[in-house]
């Protein structure tokens, strides 16, 4: 059978693959650790899970607009204005299944074949694949461990040309653990003012696992925000990852190209979901500081840990959940069987022997690192790291 050709475009989420075999692994007896899936090991906090219940016994059982349902808009508008001091219609809003499919939606709604997304490296896996599958062309631009994993304004300028849509981002940063300061975005408005055409992206997934202040976003320059669309979601902020509800806010006509996609492919996003979704976004936060709290903790002793072992170069997160090591000085290095080439190759050796997962650069545009989350329970991420010293210490 010959299947189309839309599958050879793009790869499988190398997170989603280290997972599995973990799994697979796990399943055969073995003692895996995982540190690379970014899942918070919290439960739902009550209240959530109070306001489901709720919607199942008062029966919101029944399809729901595709763009989400009316009072959980005017919710996600509440908390921009809130937390963010952006103001926003509920028609600017558009509720999917999972932030993954709300970027889908928009990168499907705006890039045609040939067009060109920048997106600055090290980016979520799922980025570039996106781009992908629409037939653009992904402009990667480089950041380093010495600039804080951020790209600079003469960057963004240098890499803007005729065939331009989008300029694609997260802050804080999945994998880097990188946060722009208001100060380092208005920099870049200043390169977007210049070029009107470009459409700005921002994934603020992360906003609330933030460990140096309140989250900035890009839309809060005024002359810009027509043109940016905030990708925000429940599932890391309030512990929700297996409810599946992602939402955008953006200019009304990329949230209704947005929604008549959706139309086509899901329709609107689970009931339920929704109902908890709205106690979420407007209830008590204090659930989500507290994870936050506790994700300090583990920020700090991984990091810790990580400066005992030689030949690591590791940036310090500053939101999120993960570290993202430079490995590149065990490259070349074997144990006397397993030969380090890449960061696969150390990723990969690290499950095998270490019996701990974790995620190759190469999937987020930076194939010196390795990503490992800090997502696990502090006595899992201590053993974890154990491990991999001593697996390490093996390499010659």
């Amino acid at each position: 059978m010959q299947l189309s050709s839309i599958l050879s475009r793009f790869s499988e989420p190398e997170t989603l693959k280290m997972a599995k075999l973990g799994r697979e692994l796990r399943a055969k007896g073995i003692d895996i650790i995982d540190l690379s899936l970014g899942e918070p090991d919290f439960d739902t906090p009550e209240h959530i899970k109070t306001a489901a219940k709720k919607a199942i016994d008062d029966n919101w059982s029944h399809y729901t607009p595709v763009a989400g349902y009316a009072d959980l808009r005017e919710a996600v508008c509440v908390k921009f204005k809130r937390d963010n001091q952006l103001d926003y219609k509920p028609e600017n809003i558009v509720v999917s299944t999972g932030a993954k499919q709300s970027l889908a939606n928009v990168i499907l709604a705006l890039v045609d074949e040939g067009e060109e997304v920048i997106i600055p490296t090290p980016y979520w896996v799922t980025y570039s694949e996106l781009v992908k599958i629409a037939r653009g062309i992904v402009v990667e631009v480089h950041t380093t461990l010495e600039s804080g994993y951020k790209i600079s304004p003469a960057q963004l300028e240098a890499a803007i040309g005729p065939k331009t849509k989008a300029f694609l981002f997260s802050s804080p940063c999945n994998p880097s653990g990188a946060v722009y300061s208001k100060d380092e975005l208005a920099a870049l408005a200043e390169v977007f003012r210049k070029h009107p055409e470009v459409v700005i992206i921002s994934d603020e997934i992360y906003e609330y696992i933030n460990f140096v202040g309140r989250n900035e976003s890009i839309a809060q320059f005024d002359e810009l925000k027509d043109r940016v669309v905030i990708v925000n979601g429940l599932s890391k902020g309030f512990a929700m990852t297996g409810w599946r509800l992602g939402y955008i806010a953006a200019s009304a006509e990329i949230a209704k190209a947005c929604e008549k996609l959706q139309g086509q492919f899901t329709s609107g996003t689970n009931s339920i979901a929704q109902k908890a979704a709205a106690v979420a976004l407007t209830g008590d936060l204090a659930p989500s500081f507290g994870m936050v709290k506790e994700f300090t903790l583990r920020r700090k002793r991984t990091m810790e840990l990580v400066g005992g072992i030689p030949g690591l170069k590791c940036f310090e997160p500053q939101g999120a959940f993960y570290i993202f090591p430079d490995v590149s000085s065990y490259f070349g290095k074997s144990d006397g069987e397993t030969q380090i080439r890449n960061s696969g190759d150390f990723s990969m050796y690290l499950l095998n022997s270490a019996h701990v997962s974790s995620v190759m650069g190469d999937a987020f545009g930076e194939p010196a690192c390795v990503r490992f989350s800090f997502a696990n329970s502090l006595p899992n991420i201590e053993r974890a790291w154990v491990r991999i010293r001593e697996a390490l210490e093996k390499l010659r």
